[in-house]
């Protein structure tokens, strides 16, 4: 019995593919050119719709590199970036960008504050009325995540994360198992907008 859980412990390890290979932050680094277009050279993209980079939690971007390249997440030039990815290649940029400093400064305007004090109490409350737990208790009070499935959403521009909130409450994106499809859906856009705001000054 032991020997036929170990055999199947061996396949599952093996149709991980990059979740379980090492990445070398050093040869990420030099593949991460052709990414610093979009996302910048120091991995914080000076366009805010697209995701900063730079501090996310090991495993993440592998596995988000993944998901474009099999179609499972649906963007058509991350879809085309991540084609001509190996296994190896997703898990070296997943080692430089996890090795980076996510330095951001973050300033809010006094309506933004103002939507980031309602915000506040989602992030670390939840949101009872339909059944939504803290959202620290997936990202972390200050934001930082949780390798491999809950990112960093720290360090992060609002306008991308109110985005990525409104494309898992519309189906359009589905996240980990379905979760942040979820929870989503049961916020309002208003309460979005409203995590979105808290979520990018956080430090």
């Amino acid at each position: 019995m032991l020997r036929k859980l170990l055999i199947v412990a061996g396949l599952v390890a093996l149709s991980s593919g990059n979740v379980l290979a090492a990445g070398n932050a050093e040869a990420g680094k030099a593949k991460s050119a052709v990414c610093a277009a979009c996302h910048g050279a120091n991995g914080i993209s000076t366009l805010s719709v697209n995701p900063n980079l730079a501090g996310q939690v090991p495993g993440y971007i592998a596995a988000q590199l993944d998901a474009f390249k099999s179609g499972e997440r649906q963007n058509a030039i991350m879809a085309s970036q991540a084609a001509g990815l190996s296994t190896q290649d997703m898990a070296d940029l997943d080692a430089f960008y996890a090795s980076m400093e996510p330095n951001i400064e973050v300033t809010l305007t006094e309506d933004e504050a103002k939507l980031a004090e309602a915000g506040a109490r989602i992030y670390r409350g939840g949101y009872s009325e339909r059944g939504i737990s803290a959202c620290m208790s997936c990202h972390g009070p200050a934001g930082h995540g949780i390798p491999k499935n809950y990112p960093r959403v720290s360090a992060q521009h609002r306008e991308y994360l109110e985005k990525s909130l409104l494309d898992y409450k519309k189906g359009n994106r589905k996240g980990y198992k379905g979760i942040m499809h979820s929870i989503a859906f049961g916020l309002s856009e208003q309460q979005i907008k409203e995590l979105a705001a808290y979520m990018a000054g956080l430090n």
